[in-house]
């Protein structure tokens, strides 16, 4: 057979631009010549070409590099005992998305939702299983910068790194971009890129003192200055909390490692109620210790939490659950997330989404029934934002029968933000009056809405004494508990 002419040469690059990940019989068939034929350009593309895959799911894609030339970026764990670990290599391709095979995440098992029986072959469900991505792996997801604290990195970085001020106006070449410079401190245990590996490295060689009990109030109003001062939009006026991350002292604590939310401090009315909501979110996570099976859950539970007043403000501090101790880490993934990647529902319905997730083979048995009292809890105590970013899982592992520790079905993570909502000031300023309408279960449902509202009625008990929360709201809390109390008897 003749040799490949040199216009079929110059078509392989571009339609491998335009296929992205494909397999050497697609792109023959495209060309026009044999596969043997083909096996042959690739070798000549050698330094451009990544294949992967096995047999006949084989792809073939030509990398494709950041605005910094890189076209590979390191990755690295971080274990519990704060170790660091190689992860392999994140190897973007053309036109978009990666190759990150999950098993190389060293020390992590990822799961990936089973084969269903006499179900259609998924082909991007076996594109992940080789390692291919359309556009970021989901275990990288929840690094994208968001929230108060991302749009706060991106207002003081953007211009040095060349990408909107707007955080959800990022590509994930833009996300990439950020990580791999800034992402040493992101929520889980994966590090992205050498500059942000050496940032981390560099904390470690240095750490910085955490602060002393005593210290608390002084430190965290100064720190709530320096976020105020910042001037980034979307704070509790708008529904969400100002906060800043810390390192405190605390006897009997996992890490040291928190994330304050804090108030405002000039004594208005919103800003009085943007405090008592602060105080509520602790006492619910409190609260929540006494639903039914939830703390028992390896690695449940609710996040600890603590209260600081100082200088007009009130600050609640929440320990982050995925450090230990000082360096130490472990990883993390949304309901948000695996929505996004695997279901696709775009619904804010926790039990819905879990049924669907247990349904693939993704989530322990035990998780589901935890997550249906964590959703029943949220309604019955007014938490009117329940959304998929505000509940998290953690991988677990499974041995076969060889022995061999893989991926198994993912572990419920502790409770967060869990408060109500429903009476947060309106973006105004204004505190209108609220009614309490709770929702009441279908028949079929009523043992784990009188667990949960158990439960909720001893948060609302806790919110009507505790004297760090305005009459009126104590007298609102009282009012919830006996109001829930009543249907409990009649449900």
């Amino acid at each position: 057979m003749r040799a490949p002419d040199t216009h079929t040469r110059d078509r392989l690059p571009n339609l491998m631009r335009r296929l992205g990940p494909a397999s050497a019989t697609a792109l023959a068939a495209e060309l026009g010549v044999s596969v043997a034929t083909l096996h042959r350009l690739l070798q000549e593309r050698a330094g451009e070409v990544l294949q992967a895959g096995l047999a006949r799911r084989s792809r073939h894609a030509l990398h494709r590099r950041l605005r910094d030339g890189s076209g590979t970026l390191p990755l690295a764990t971080i274990d519990a005992q704060g170790r660091a670990h190689d992860a392999g290599q994140l190897v973007l391709v053309q036109p978009e998305g990666c190759w990150l095979p999950l098993h190389q995440l060293a020390g992590t098992h990822w799961p990936l939702p089973a084969p269903a029986a006499n179900a259609p072959r998924d082909a991007m469900l076996d594109a992940a299983r080789d390692g291919w991505w359309p556009g970021l792996p989901y275990p990288l997801q929840d690094l994208r910068p968001q929230g108060y604290l991302g749009r706060q990195l991106a207002r003081t970085g953007h211009a040095a790194w060349g990408v909107p001020p707007d955080p959800q106006r990022w590509s994930d070449d833009d996300v990439l971009h950020v990580l791999s410079q800034a992402g040493s401190d992101g929520p889980g245990n994966l590090v992205i890129g050498e500059p942000a590996f050496a940032r981390w490295q560099a904390q470690a060689l240095a750490p910085a003192e955490p602060l002393a009990p005593a210290a608390l109030g002084p430190a965290y109003a100064a720190l709530a200055e320096q976020a105020v001062a910042a001037g980034v939009a979307g704070s509790s006026a708008a529904g969400e909390f100002p906060k800043f991350p810390a390192l405190r002292d605390r006897a009997g604590a996992s890490t040291p490692h928190v994330l304050v939310k804090f108030s405002g401090a000039g004594g208005s009315a919103a800003e009085r109620r943007w405090a008592d909501l602060l105080v509520c979110e602790h006492l619910a996570l409190q609260a929540l210790a006494s639903l039914p099976g939830l703390p028992d859950l390896p690695g449940a539970g609710a996040a600890r939490s603590a209260i600081v007043q100082h200088a007009g403000r009130t600050f609640l501090e929440v320990e982050r659950f995925d450090r230990h101790g000082l360096w130490g880490r472990s990883p993390l993934v949304s309901l948000a997330t695996l929505d996004g990647a695997f279901l696709g529902q775009g619904s804010g319905d926790w039990p819905r989404l879990a049924a669907a997730l247990g349904a693939m083979g993704m989530l322990e048995a035990a998780a589901q029934p935890a997550i249906g009292l964590l959703w029943w809890f949220g309604r019955l105590i007014a938490n009117t934002d329940m959304h998929t970013g505000n509940l998290s899982f953690q991988p677990g592992t499974r041995v076969d029968a060889g022995g061999t520790v893989a991926a198994g079905p993912l572990a419920l993570a502790p409770a967060y933000d869990m408060l109500p909502m429903a009476y947060a000031p309106l973006p105004g300023g204004e505190v209108p009056p609220r009614a309490f309408d709770p929702a009441l279960p279908q028949p079929a449902l009523r043992a784990v809405w009188l667990a949960a509202c158990a439960a909720a009625i001893g948060f609302w008990t806790l919110a009507a004494a505790d004297s760090r929360i305005s009459a009126d709201f104590r007298t609102t809390a009282a009012g919830n508990a006996q109001m829930l109390a009543g249907l409990a008897d009649r449900v």
